[in-house]
């Protein structure tokens, strides 16, 4: 059995559900990401020139070929009405093979779809 491709995993915050359903659709329509969940329901404390902050937020958890993270975040980044979008990339370390190898290939230009 061939070794699982490298996936990433990139979470991104959003303002809103349409904010967060524009990116989503964006990404996966472009192939940059082969799936993006929408999670609701976020709240985020953080701290912004010098001041803490809180804000509901919608969350993106988008499924992509780790050589695709660079180009997802500038895309992400491109379409964010934030100032400073939160764009965090984590390497999946294990899961199951077949589903890897979908996302690696769906993420991928030009790959035919299955």
């Amino acid at each position: 059995m061939p070794p699982a491709p490298a996936v990433s995993l990139v979470y991104c915050t959003c303002p809103d559900a349409a904010t967060a359903s524009r990116l989503a659709e964006a990404v996966v329509e472009e192939r940059l990401a082969a799936c993006v969940n929408v999670l609701p329901g976020l709240r985020s404390v953080y701290r912004w020139r010098d001041a803490v902050e809180q804000a509901d937020e919608i969350l993106l958890l988008a499924k992509t070929g780790s050589d695709r993270v660079a180009a997802l975040s500038a895309r992400l980044a491109e379409l964010h009405p934030y100032e400073l979008p939160e764009v965090v990339a984590v390497q999946a370390s294990g899961g199951s093979a077949a589903y890897l190898a979908w996302v690696a290939d769906a993420s991928r230009p030009g790959a035919s779809p299955r």
